[in-house]
């Protein structure tokens, strides 16, 4: 009984002192109920759906039916979608669609999970919100207005954008950095309008709120107790809600004994929050990490102490009332507030103390990040494929809903890995193991899917079918069908393991194909094929490869060229030698690349365009990082404190060069010591020699670099360093999520200079000086930093063990003993140059075309047929961002379909195969080229050629959901003056079937085809 002697009257005290810049006139605070749900992290998605997660829908739902007062926000969907489909009576539907009808309940976000706002694509982020946003519309006839994305490491500019394009009034993000959010408290400036796009700028702006210190939680302590605050149902348990009903740290109950306590500490809370905002309204959240699964107790203790401050409410100078969040940003708006606007720049990265920089998850678990991307693009060509097979009618015995079925599956899984604790890699080993397994279950089912369509339709071209004495050629050879995902002509190399030697290459017109074999470094055993493939857009190509005993002269069948190889015995690390180097030239049309024979290192590179000749030079280091708690900072999942600089992870290197006519590749064996038998780094360069006649753009420009990284020692994070004479200022340039790039000066910063001076980096980076630019194109997600001038670092690799209970209890150490194999491309050359092949090559990367090998060998798809798919070729500055069949059954006129869910919604309505998704985005920004920058008008019935004949095309909104033409969303007055109207949308005249995209726009389409 002791502290509740005097504790009362320091809260009083606390009532008492001026709060700064409060706003004059009373508070009111508006308590939002909510539960952050993690889909994942710690426990699998299973583990906490028996927990607690089910718990919370079923409780919440019932409870708010019981006070008419009462509210909730239902955030991420993946939780109450399986709630939803297999927990949910009848009864508690019908109480959740009266609960959203009464504005009581109310979905805010609405996507498939929180996804991450680093190290995510920005075609997966559409993707989990379009997944989230189509079930919510389809179910309940409603589109999520507010983002409530409290728990990503930083905020990115993409994500303003984005929830503008769906559709949304207001934003709200938490985590910023330390300095900076106390900083923009002290000023009040942590509500402002965000132009996250500079080319979109004010036509998809949108009010953004920051949370303050306490961020989505409430406070976790309160004075008179010692025991959490305001968490009246405890903490979760695992794996099963205890059967007594009684959970660890439950707050004390509210009685007539300490209810004056409870207001005078609430109340306190909130005038303290008021100080930090410019208007006299303040959100008060109410809930933490899995709360309210118990929500009877919850409201039975928090209904009381609401009724006891309004009670005094003109004593108190405050008034409480439950709300959701748009009661809040609807009380917000009326006020009529003139607000700051913020330019594009993001809020990454992100630390919570001068040693705590959140930068290493831009890199942890680099394989689940490598398999996400993989897993999105696979998900990307089965969508095209499959909608080009069902119209303008189905070509074959294949059964849709099967197939609909399996992109549903892998829809899911992209989904919920853009969650912000399982991309990020700081999820436990179990969870990502769920993850992956949830990963690659769907792949194999779309990779299934592509496979029957090819066996099943008749194949593009016309002719004879690739010659074969017999169709089911076993290991005597082998039918290739690729399948190119873009919409425009690709050339590329394709590279294929096989188990013979000798080999000729046809096409599916028996024409042979320019190829290349040598041996595997991986299997011994084993041979590496590569075929110089040219692919017309969304179509495929199919090949025969058929052993051969070597072509002779005059044959009709000539055999892949054989590379050979030239071996440069082990070098010891030194350094750079001042005198002349014995160099060796790698040269193809674009680049020559020397090599020096002194170091086994890259020495410098010239490119033909300016003839300039860049040093150039890659190595391995290592960060040594500590993993005890007693000795200093550590290093974790999340967070990236190095000890000192990085050091050299090599003695000594080896080197090859397997040179060949189509590909010459370079291989760095990195040994730890000069001893070792096994490499622990290891480079492979690859340059292509385009044959005259074949498009050389995008394939000539590029340095595909493939590594070998692992395992590694404990508590050492990889980095590969490129170090050029490049002035570039120690300035670097790295993507927002693939979507726009951001300036990245070193900044000088008194402790931890290092980890935060990294970046991620998503899909491109870049370095540059007055006339040159050294450009990186990612597959995954890294961290990356530039330490020096003319540096470039990536880390590609992190293995980590700490003693620090909270990691060790949750089992989140990442001791990553794996070996992961990332790929980056390089591009050098003038700024000109490299800006018009930026975008187009990283999607090339991201977007390979996809081989089905495997899945064919023996067994040749059926021969060509009369019918033939039209080719589909954008304009080089527009992406098709996805041609899908999403499957969603409501009318696109809302007061339809609104009036079609009150009639019954009983059942789960049949998939409608009938509706198209189109999105096309432009790639470039304002001003970026003198010609790819410019607005671009096409044709959609062109776009769409070989679908059928066009019936209608409605524009929408991001997620689909909305008709763009009755979307309006809220104008918030600005410094800068409103925004054009009261449509944030630009006004567009109907087009019909031509449309014109201005740069950076991102434009969603139905269209509906005739069925043929």
């Amino acid at each position: 009984m002791g502290p509740l002697r005097w504790l009362p009257l320091l809260v009083r005290l606390l009532l008492l002192r001026p709060p700064g810049a409060r706003p004059e006139g009373p508070i009111r605070a508006f308590v939002v109920p909510h539960s952050h749900m993690d889909v994942g992290w710690v426990y699998t998605v299973q583990e906490s759906m028996r927990a607690y997660a089910a718990n919370v829908y079923t409780s919440v739902v019932e409870e708010l039916s019981r006070g008419q007062q009462r509210r909730f926000i239902a955030v991420e969907q993946e939780f109450f979608r399986l709630w939803w489909d297999g927990v949910a009576s009848d009864q508690q539907k019908h109480q959740v669609r009266r609960l959203l009808d009464e504005g009581r309940l109310e979905f805010v976000l609405g996507g498939q999970v929180m996804h991450d706002e680093a190290v995510t694509h920005f075609d997966d982020q559409i993707l989990q919100l379009t997944e989230g946003h189509g079930f919510l519309y389809e179910t309940f006839g409603i589109r999520p207005q507010f983002s409530w994305h409290v728990d990503p490491f930083g905020a990115s500019a993409t994500t303003p954008t984005l929830f503008a394009l769906a559709g949304f009034n207001a934003h709200l993000i938490s985590r910023i950095d330390y300095n900076l959010k106390e900083a923009r408290q002290a000023a009040q400036e942590l509500q402002f309008v965000w132009q996250g796009s500079p080319s979109l700028s004010v036509q998809q702006q949108i009010f953004t709120h920051i949370m303050d210190q306490y961020s989505y939680c409430t406070p976790s302590h309160i004075p008179f107790s010692n025991r959490s605050g305001f968490y009246w149902n405890g903490v979760a348990v695992f794996p099963e809600p205890p059967a007594d009903g009684v959970y660890p740290n439950m707050s004390e109950p509210v009685t007539p004994a300490n209810i004056d306590l409870y207001a005078e500490a609430l109340v306190a809370n909130v005038k303290q929050r008021a100080a930090w905002f410019r208007t006299p309204h303040v959100l008060w959240p109410w809930g933490c990490d899995k709360q309210f699964f118990n929500a009877s107790v919850q409201f039975a203790n928090m209904d009381p102490l609401l009724d006891h401050i309004n009670s005094r409410a003109a004593k108190l100078g405050v008034s409480v009332q439950y709300a959701t969040l748009g009661d809040y940003f609807r009380a917000l708006h009326a006020l009529n507030v003139t607000w700051r606007t913020r330019d594009h720049h993001d809020f990454l990265p992100y630390s919570t103390e001068p040693f705590q920089a959140w930068t290493g998850f831009y890199t942890s678990r680099s394989a689940l990040k490598g398999l996400a991307r993989r897993a999105s693009a696979l998900l990307y060509a089965g969508e095209s494929m499959f909608t080009r097979y069902m119209w303008p009618a189905p070509r074959g015995p294949l059964d849709p809903a099967w197939a609909l079925q399996q992109l549903q599956q892998l829809r899911w899984a992209v989904s919920e890995v853009q969650h912000h604790d399982a991309i990020t890699g700081t999820e436990s080993p179990k969870v990502r193991d769920m993850y992956e397994e949830h990963l690659a279950s769907g792949m194999l089912g779309v990779r299934k899917l592509m496979a029957s369509i090819v066996l099943d339709g008749p194949q593009p071209g016309a002719g004879r079918a690739a010659p074969a004495a017999d169709p089911g050629a076993g290991p005597a050879g082998h039918f290739v069908t690729v399948y190119n995902p873009l919409a425009w002509t690709v050339t590329t190399i394709i590279t294929l393991t096989i188990g013979f030697p000798g080999v000729s290459v046809t096409d599916e017109l028996g024409h042979p194909v320019p190829a290349q074999i040598q041996n595997s470094t991986e299997t011994p055993s084993a041979y590496v094929l590569h075929i110089l493939a040219t692919i017309p857009g969304l179509s495929y190509r199919h090949y025969g490869i058929r052993p051969t005993a070597g072509a002779q002269e005059g044959t009709q069948e000539p055999a892949a060229t054989v590379a050979s190889t030239l071996r440069f015995g082990r070098r010891l690390r030194r350094h750079a030698s001042h005198g002349a180097s014995r160099l060796v030239p790698v040269v193809n049309d674009c680049y020559t690349v020397l090599l020096d024979q002194d170091t086994n290192l890259m020495h410098s590179i010239r490119e033909r365009q300016s003839n300039r000749t860049v040093r150039m030079t890659q190595e391995f280091l290592e960060y040594h990082v500590n993993g005890d708690l007693k000795q200093g900072p550590i290093s974790d999942n999340y967070m990236f404190t190095p000890k000192d600089a990085a050091a050299p992870a090599w003695e000594a290197v080896e080197m090859e060069i397997v040179a060949g006519k189509l590909v010459t590749e370079i291989r760095q064996y990195f040994y730890r010591n000069v001893t070792t038998r096994d490499y622990t780094y290891a480079i492979y360069s690859r340059l292509t020699h385009v044959p005259q006649g074949h498009d050389r753009e995008l394939l000539c420009h590029r340095i595909e670099q493939q590594y070998h990284v692992g395992p590694l020692e404990l508590n050492r994070e990889a980095v590969l360093r490129t170090s050029t004479d490049l002035n570039s200022r120690q300035v670097l340039y790295s993507d927002n999520n693939g979507y726009q790039m951001q300036r990245r000066p070193y900044l000088a910063y008194s402790n931890n200079s290092i980890a935060r001076n990294y970046y991620p980096m998503v899909q491109s980076a870049f370095m540059e000086d007055g006339s040159s630019r050294l450009l990186l194109l990612s597959e995954r997600a890294h961290g990356i930093s530039s330490q020096g001038n003319g540096q470039v670092e990536v880390m590609l690799h992190r293995r980590l063990w700490n003693n620090f209970d909270w990691d060790l209890g949750y089992n989140l150490t990442l001791n990553d003993t794996s070996v992961v194999h990332p790929v980056l491309w390089l591009l050098l050359g003038p700024w000109s140059v490299t800006t018009a092949l930026r975008q187009r090559s990283g999607l090339a990367l991201q977007h390979r075309p996809v081989v089905l090998f495997g899945e064919l060998a023996g067994t040749a798809p059926n021969r060509p047929g009369s019918q033939k798919q039209e080719a589909v070729t954008l304009p080089p500055n527009l992406h098709l961002q996805i041609l899908s069949i999403p499957g969603w059954n409501y009318s696109s006129n809302h007061t339809e379909h609104v009036q079609n869910l009150q009639k019954g919604h009983r059942g789960k309505a049949q998939a409608d195969l009938h509706r198209v998704l189109l999105r096309l985005h432009h790639l470039y920004e304002v001003g970026e080229d003198p010609v790819l920058s410019q607005p671009v008008t096409v044709d959609l019935e062109a776009v769409v050629c070989g679908l059928g004949p066009m019936v209608a095309v409605e524009e929408r909104s991001l997620t689909g959901t909305w008709d763009v033409s009755t979307l309006r969303r809220w104008s918030w007055a600005t410094e800068t003056g409103h925004c054009r109207g009261c449509s944030t949308f630009p006004s567009r005249s109907p087009e019909g079937p031509t449309i014109t995209i201005h740069p950076k726009e991102i434009r969603t389409f139905f269209v509906h085809f005739r069925q043929q």
